[in-house]
């Protein structure tokens, strides 16, 4: 090893080992501490000399050759399916970027969407984030304006792969601003360009908002170094302007707002305050907050959201700090000491209680997503509709090494070598790369926040080894330090050594090229389904051929149902009105489609009524053996509906077998196989063999013979199936006329009136009211609509199920009916004289049918303790023989 503390002479000329009068003692002292592999971490030669390593044009070349590579990689699903939009999301910032191209901007401020959310409609222009669709634009104009002819679709497909090239200089700039090392910095531009967690969602094709977000959030963080290492308000500005088109472009701009704050934080409490990180963040935080207001979806919620409100915190903490250093130097220490002490303690505890009482209040409120980074079981427990989004899920392990590769293992050698020699820039580094873990492995989205930075940590680390390890090869073999026993690492070791990373690279490239390839690059809009012996590709393309069918054949007015996944594809392609779409913003709306599609078919039609539907479009995988459709699927309409309609349609306990599974074979559950979605999924699916060597009827998605074979249809008819039985599209048949209905009318009103002679002759006794279904046995029955408001009808449900009791909670003409065995509670303890509770039922002025939600209000009683809703059962005991 070269000696500490060398002369210029012994810099200059080998030193031979045989003349140890060259070597004083002084020189061959080393630090057992600081080597690793034989290699001293503190040696001059190892220190950075950037000017010699590379040439400014070598340096741009490479940059411009990586640029290159970050574009081609993402085009394997331009070249093999054509320029196509992928997944769904795309599909409306497509849609939106054509009305925007075509009608202008203040035009697209002001749209509102008739043929989303039927019939609520939406406010486009004011409801998303609109950066993606700007910068599309812009460039659509642009290129057109200098006479290169280029298409809106072509402008969308493209415009990530772009961007992935953005984002590798961008992490170029950040790490070579951090270490002052452009080798680092284009090892980082390198991994960047390529990482596969980053292509999942840049791809040709994928025109979403992180296609460019990720370039801006790493551009955010590059020049808010810049402006920590100068104090410059003009670089201060620029962050400012850059955080202000993140705002526009990504929910993710919360990350941000976060991650400077408690960066400027750390920096306080670990005594490396400078007055440039008050210039930056003072102009930052003024001038980032003045412009985020500007974007219409954002607007206010950068002062309101509890999210934010970490950075009003931090700026008002730093403007406190700024004047207690400047008053200290006109008070005693001791007198200083007790005022930081009570400010301190004030400051915390005014900005908790502010906080704490906002909240209260309902001014600050946290987003569910943000609940669910903090707590990750929040969304699963308490808001389904989060929770049933695959992005929204914990990350596996094996989502790190498929995504990031060799960057699991060297990220954390990038933070040693970093922490070896902390700067400003480097601790902000070490503090996101911190904070992207942790929340990537609350939610696999946000592998997109973690991938930057594993990529710059990732660099560190290989780039800081390659040089340690290089050092040693260009060294005289002929010197050996003998001091304290640390000897010359053996250039054969420092070979292997530098041959194995080399071999590492090349393994991260092929494997973020093979990801790229075959597992980023198919379009959910066409699906591969394997290759013939041939070797030729096999692809279903059944969405694409119902959404022509629909385009094509029906009427330019109608209204199409289906899970809320598929809503901007259709809208988008088939030009046709949706009721529910990704959008997810109205749960309620979102909850009547899964009630409709968990209901039985004769309980679902007046919800398709209700909502004019026309068809009803399910996506089936049973023929394919395609495992996202909606069977699989099924369970999160339930819980999401169940959520908001609990009284109106069966738990999800119900639908699984009597073994506790979710089984669509002969055992499962009678309620999962009489609900809407079974119907349309498995109707003459049972006459079609999937497998010769199987029953007809058997589900190759599922690996099970279909449990009802036989499906009839009353209210719906099918209307088209695609080629593969992917997608199935039902028509709602209409209402038959006034006259045929008012004679089933009667004829089911002379039925009713037969019934209720025969069960009106039973003897029922009145127990009196309960108001809250747990004062209901467990095993009790439900029956709604008219049941819930006529005294016979529930006597009747009563009698079928053959139950001892039974309670109503009427509405008006309908209500809420139980039947049960047991009452858990004593007879003494339930009401028998609320004015509610002694209402009369609809068929009987002799008996009380209690009350439900609005009949309650008309009577003008209040909901019990504790109870979510403002019932009040009537409960009749049957006396049974």
């Amino acid at each position: 090893m070269a000696p500490k503390n060398k002369s210029k002479k012994a810099t200059e000329e080998p030193v031979e080992a045989s003349e140890p009068e060259h070597v004083t003692p002084e020189k061959t002292q080393v630090n057992n501490d600081r080597v690793v592999f034989g290699v001293d971490l503190d040696d001059p030669q190892d220190a950075d000399d950037d000017a010699h390593v590379l040439a400014p044009v070598a340096k741009y070349a490479i940059l411009a050759m990586i640029c290159l590579m970050s574009f081609s990689i993402r085009l394997f699903a331009v070249v093999r399916y054509e320029s196509v939009i992928h997944e769904f999301d795309p599909y409306f910032n497509f849609r939106t970027t054509k009305y925007l191209a075509s009608e202008g901007f203040l035009e697209f401020l002001d749209w509102f969407d008739d043929r989303a959310w039927y019939p609520l409609g939406r406010i486009i222009g004011g409801t998303i984030y609109p950066g993606l669709m700007y910068t599309a634009a812009l460039v659509y104009w642009v290129l057109n304006l200098l006479n290169i002819s280029i298409n809106v679709r072509n402008t969308c497909v493209f415009l990530a792969p772009l961007f992935a090239a953005n984002t590798a200089i961008a992490s170029y700039l950040l790490t070579k601003e951090v270490t002052k090392r452009s080798s680092a910095g284009l090892l980082a531009a390198a991994f960047a360009g390529i990482v596969p967690s980053y292509i999942s969602r840049s791809v040709g094709g994928s025109y979403d908002n992180e296609g460019v977000a990720i370039f801006a959030l790493i551009f955010v963080f590059y020049l808010w170094i810049k402006a920590v290492h100068t104090g410059s308000m003009f670089w201060s500005a620029g962050c400012a302007l850059a955080y202000f088109y993140m705002v526009a472009a990504w929910g993710g701009y919360v990350f941000i707002i976060n991650m400077i704050p408690i960066y400027v934080l750390v920096m306080i409490f670990a005594g490396r305050y400078t007055p440039r990180i008050y210039i930056a963040y003072s102009t930052f935080y003024a001038l980032g907050s003045l412009m985020a207001m500007q974007v219409p979806f954002v607007g206010f919620n950068v002062i309101k959201q509890a999210e934010c409100a970490g950075s009003h915190g931090v700026f008002v903490l730093l403007q406190v700090y700024c004047f207690v250093n400047w008053l200290r130097n006109y008070i005693s220490a001791s007198s200083f000491r007790r005022l930081v002490l009570v400010g301190a303690g004030l400051l915390v505890a005014g900005f908790a209680a502010a906080l704490l009482v906002l909240q209260l209040m309902g001014k600050v409120q946290w987003t569910g997503r943000s609940l669910t980074l903090l707590d990750p079981t929040y969304a699963s427990k308490y808001i389904p509709i989060i929770a049933s989004v695959s992005e929204h899920q914990p990350t596996t392990w094996t989502s790190y090494f498929f995504d990031l590769h060799i960057l699991v293992p060297f990220a954390p050698v990038g933070l040693y070598f970093l922490f070896q020699n902390l700067t400003d820039g480097g601790i902000f580094v070490i503090l996101y790369g911190t904070v992207a873990w942790y929340f990537a492995g609350v939610m696999v989205r946000l592998m997109l926040t973690l991938a930057p930075i594993a990529c710059i940590l990732g660099a560190v680390g290989i780039s800081s080894t390659l040089r340690k390890f290089f050092g040693v090869l260009t060294r005289p073999s002929t010197f050996v330090a003998q001091k304290d026993g640390v000897q010359q690492v053996p250039k054969v070791l420092a070979l292997g050594v530098v041959a194995g990373l080399l071999m590492m690279l090349l393994s991260y490239s092929l494997h973020a090229t093979y990801v790229s390839s075959m597992a980023y690059s198919s379009p959910s809009i066409v699906i591969e389904a394997g290759r013939t012996q041939s070797g030729e590709r096999v692809n279903f393309d059944d969405y694409r051929e119902a959404y022509f069918w629909l385009r094509q054949n029906t009427d330019a007015n109608s209204k199409i149902m289906s899970w809320w996944d598929y809503g901007y594809q259709m809208s988008a392609m088939a030009n046709r009105t949706v009721i529910v779409d990704n959008n997810t913003w109205n749960n309620t709306h979102i909850a009547t489609v899964g009630r409709a599609l968990a209901s039985t078919e004769e309980e679902a039609y007046p919800i398709l009524k209700s909502l004019d539907v026309d068809y009803v479009l399910v996506i089936f995988g049973g023929v394919t053996g395609y495992s996202s459709d909606d069977i699989n699927k099924f369970l999160w309409p339930v819980r999401i509906g169940s959520g908001v309609y609990p009284d109106d349609m069966p738990a999800e306990r119900d639908y699984y077998s009597s073994a506790g599974s979710f089984d669509v074979g002969p055992g499962g559950s009678k309620v999962l196989h009489n609900c809407l979605a079974y119907k349309l999924c498995y109707y003459r699916f049972g006459e079609v063999m999937t497998d010769y060597q199987r029953p007809a009827g058997f589900d190759r998605a599922r690996n099970t013979e279909v449990g009802v074979k036989n499906v009839k249809l009353t209210h719906l008819e099918e209307a088209f199936t695609s080629e593969h039985w992917i997608v199935r599209i039902y028509k709602v048949k209409k209402q038959p006329n006034v006259e045929a209905t008012t004679a089933i009318k009667k004829a089911r009103l002379s039925e009713a009136s037969a019934e209720e002679k025969d069960v009106s002759k039973e003897v029922t006794r009145f127990l009196g009211c309960s108001t809250g279904e747990d004062m209901l046995g467990n095993d009790r029955v439900y029956a709604g609509g008219p049941s819930g408001a006529n005294y016979n009808l529930a006597l009747h449900h009563a009698k079928e199920k053959n139950k001892r009791y039974f309670a109503v909670a009427r509405v008006a003409g309908e209500g809420h009916a139980f039947a049960f065995n047991k009452l858990p509670v004593n007879e003494a303890d339930l009401d028998g004289n609320d004015d509610g509770c002694t209402r009369v039922c609809k068929d009987s002025h002799s008996h009380a049918c209690g009350c439900a939600d609005g009949g309650c209000a008309d009577v003008n009683v209040a909901p019990g303790k504790g109870q979510e809703h403002n019932r009040r059962w009537a409960i009749y005991e049957r006396e049974m023989n």
